[in-house]
């Protein structure tokens, strides 16, 4: 009579354990082609269990053709190919995240400013108002969309229809839809500032997207260069570049502008870090002076509100927006119908503005801090700092013949996570050595004194 250890189950229902051995019985040749099973009644007896225990096990073997049944004589094992036991493949366990002393590459805001009771209520009042269910559209939840497009017009001077605008799971997922939108079937030719943020090349590399760096100068992207790259697709940040901190001037945009028309051109406005401006007014957009439809619009909640929330935008031009709604408007909206609800409400009651009001607060009292204890450091006389008074990061250029690689091992010797401005050139430059991205927003002021020690032990032996 078959055995088997019930206790052993690990919290399977009795039915499917039961099943779950006597297959791996037949498929490992313990049982036989041919051969009868116990009889439901007897087994069940054995296993001390219920005869419909036994008999769902045994009807789900049936089922997937593991045995049959014979009219008056019971189950029997049908052939099937043995399967042999497999390998034991090493298992390759990533290594375990460092846990740095000072890590100056995370540019994350903390929660801290965050106002979590409101988000509390506001959700409590999605789930009790019985609209959660409720279909999302493909573009996104329209009363989000409409609030984005409020937004955008008192705080961006953007005239945005909420019909224009694409919701999506964060700017990476926003990057696959342009791809496929402008990319690899048209031929098109994507320009990427260089140095810039390395997901948006990853990204498009990876659909198979045709992508050119075009370097900067200190307005942006380089005209000469962007014309000889023979580029219809443009991918720029001219609000605050990540990471030089570039501000594009007026003059500029619209030389790219011109540039959109005469090649039959898209700009990709991403306005990263836009929010995060502390001296001034808000820089315009590229978009709200463009009158030809030649500039998509793209932003996300990431940084003001939190990155594990994943919740993008982008506001297409209506030629545009016609060949997304006829080639890409199968997919569905990959944001989650709760947050959009939740969202929509925080920006409709003004919580989002108030929200930000105080993260500019308090981030430019941050930066104002960072930037003081870095004026004041035993290493001030070999460093120059370079910001914009924008953004949660600054450049910090440091006078070495030392090469990028040997200060970075230094400081890892010494539990320190540094980020260098040449990481994120695609076309290497001696411009782009000894500059340090110093990305601020984690650094806890009580532990600034730390932090300029740390950084003195790595830069005083520079040569």
């Amino acid at each position: 009579m078959l055995t088997y250890d019930l206790d052993a189950r690990d919290g399977l229902p009795l039915y499917e354990y039961l099943y779950r051995r006597i297959r791996a019985d037949i498929l490992g040749g313990a049982l036989a082609a041919g051969e009868r099973l116990p009889s439901k009644r007897a087994f069940a007896e054995h296993l001390q269990v219920s005869v419909v225990t036994v008999e769902t096990a045994y009807r789900q073997l049936e089922a997937e053709g593991y045995v049959c049944t014979r009219p008056r004589r019971g189950f029997f094992v049908l052939p099937v190919e043995r399967t042999p036991p497999p390998e034991a493949a090493p298992i390759f366990a990533p290594p375990p995240e460092p846990v740095w002393r000072l890590d100056l590459r995370n540019n994350q805001v903390g929660g801290g400013q965050f106002p979590a009771s409101v988000w509390a209520k506001l959700t409590r009042q999605v789930l009790n108002d019985g609209k959660l269910f409720a279909p999302l559209p493909h573009q996104g939840l329209l009363a989000l969309r409409q609030a984005i497009a409020d937004n955008l017009r008192d705080f961006r001077g953007m005239a945005v229809s909420p019909e224009q605008i694409v919701v999506g799971a964060g700017a990476e997922y926003l990057y696959l839809l342009l791809a496929q939108l402008l990319g690899r079937d048209r031929q098109s030719v994507f320009a990427l500032e260089d140095p810039g943020y390395p997901k948006i090349r990853q990204v498009y590399h990876k659909w198979g997207a045709r992508c050119c760096p075009v370097p900067l100068d200190n307005q942006g992207v380089r005209l000469d260069a962007l014309q000889a790259a023979g580029a219809d697709v443009l991918h720029i940040s001219p609000a605050h570049h990540y990471p030089t901190g570039i501000v594009t001037p007026i003059t500029r945009r619209q030389a790219l502008l011109r540039w959109a028309e005469a090649a039959d051109g898209v700009i990709i406005e991403d306005d990263y870090d836009s929010e995060l401006r502390f001296t001034g007014r808000p820089i315009p957009t590229l978009q709200s002076i463009d009158s030809a439809g030649r500039v998509i619009y793209m932003n996300t909640f990431s940084q003001t509100i939190s990155p594990s929330m994943r919740v993008g935008f982008m506001a297409l031009p209506p030629r545009l927006l016609a060949r997304y709604r006829q080639e890409l408007n199968f997919y569905a909206c990959t944001v989650p119908a709760l947050e959009q609800q939740v969202l929509a409400r925080f920006l409709e009651g003004g919580w989002y503005d108030q929200h930000l009001n105080r993260l500019r607060k308090a981030c430019r009292a941050k930066r104002a801090a960072v930037l003081e204890a870095f004026a004041g450091s035993a290493f001030a006389g070999r460093t120059e700092v370079l910001e914009q008074g924008a953004g949660l990061h600054f450049l910090l250029r440091f006078d070495t013949t030392e090469c990028d690689e040997a200060l970075r091992r230094r400081a890892e010797s010494l539990g320190v996570r540094l980020v260098f401005l040449s990481e994120y050139a695609e076309v290497s430059h001696p411009d782009y050595e000894h500059t340090l991205v110093i990305n601020y927003a984690n650094l806890e002021l009580n532990r600034l004194p730390e932090a300029m020690k740390l950084l003195s032990e790595i830069f005083e032996p520079l040569p």
